[in-house]
């Protein structure tokens, strides 16, 4: 072979070899880039919110890093960051802004132009949407009424516990839909005939406080709603209620895979998982106002029949026929 040939070939060999680095440079200057904006510390690994998240990212053929950038920001608990952040995040200019429940209200306030995915409680109630439809402005995303969920919680518990007439409820009123959730059970349980004990957790030195008064005086059950600050801290809430042998009720199925006694909801690193997807339908062109808002349509009932065992009940064979997922 001639040298002319083989310079020929190794021209070649050269410019196939330099196509994706051109292609991945040309790539670079459009990446999209995506804030996430979260209350609780970034923790890692991921949260299951979180994990959920960057799967969905995935399945849809994303590469962190490569073909999306994302932009965390953590306030770490301390509520009074958040609207720096949210508006570090608009200097930025990204292109979407997830926000995730408990950081909602301050990246509503940063941008009326940005889109913002996230999870909605009650969201019309509320005021963030003007239809589940029709959302309008600039939010969107998985979506579901807890209200309606908080009243059955009640009343599953009751009819698991049938002489529960004391319960505690734990919850945050500075967290969107929770005022909402706490009329609805308030409502049922007067209904139900039960006496309700309302402790508020709106920071995490509030446990102590909330355990104290438990303590004080023990009810017969304990319900969650759910927020960030009650996901986090859900190990030290599961090891009082275990120590104390009280029988739990949450709104995310975690909580008793983890050793609560059971739980009644939407799956929501599912609803994290679906955030993805609208992310995927902004970035493609979609327009945040006219992107309905998906609910789920199943609700899970999990019972842990471990922790039934250990706090010597007895859950109603009704309700375990009904139960979604049994853990033993």
């Amino acid at each position: 072979m001639s040298l002319g040939g083989l310079g020929k070939i190794l021209a070649l060999i050269l410019a196939i070899l330099a196509a994706p680095l051109v292609g991945e440079a040309q790539w670079q200057g459009k990446v999209p880039r995506v804030g996430y904006l979260i209350l609780s510390p970034l923790a890692d690994p991921p949260s299951a919110e979180r994990k959920a998240f960057l799967e969905g990212l995935r399945d849809l053929g994303y590469v962190v890093g490569r073909t999306i950038i994302i932009e965390y920001r953590s306030a770490a608990w301390n509520r009074e960051l958040l609207p720096d952040l949210a508006a570090e995040l608009v200097e930025l200019k990204v292109d979407v802004l997830v926000a995730v429940p408990g950081a909602v209200d301050a990246a509503k306030e940063a941008t009326t132009t940005i889109p913002i995915v996230t999870l909605l409680n009650d969201p019309v109630e509320t005021g963030l949407v003007a239809s589940l439809g029709r959302p309008g402005g600039n939010i969107t995303g998985p979506a579901w009424v807890s209200a309606e969920l908080a009243s059955k919680r009640l009343a599953l518990l009751k009819e698991a516990i049938p002489k529960a007439a004391h319960v505690t409820v734990l919850w945050n009123p500075t967290n969107q839909g929770e005022p909402r959730q706490w009329n609805e059970t308030q409502a049922a349980a007067r209904v139900l005939g039960v006496t309700l004990q309302s402790l508020e957790v709106r920071d995490p030195k509030d446990f102590t406080n909330v355990f104290s008064a438990m303590t004080r005086k023990r009810p017969d059950a304990l319900i969650t709603f759910v927020s960030q600050l009650t996901t986090a801290y859900r190990p030290v809430i599961i090891e009082f209620a275990t120590k104390n042998r009280l029988p739990t009720m949450f709104a995310v199925r975690e909580d008793v895979e983890a050793g609560g006694l059971m739980a009644y909801a939407p799956n929501v690193p599912d609803g994290f998982r679906r955030a993805a997807g609208y992310v995927d339908k902004i970035l493609k062109g979609a327009k945040p106002g006219g992107l309905p808002l998906e609910q789920p349509t199943k609700f899970e009932l999990v019972i842990n029949l471990k922790t039934a065992k250990a706090l010597g009940l007895t859950i109603p064979q009704s309700l375990l026929l009904r139960a979604d997922q049994i853990i033993e």
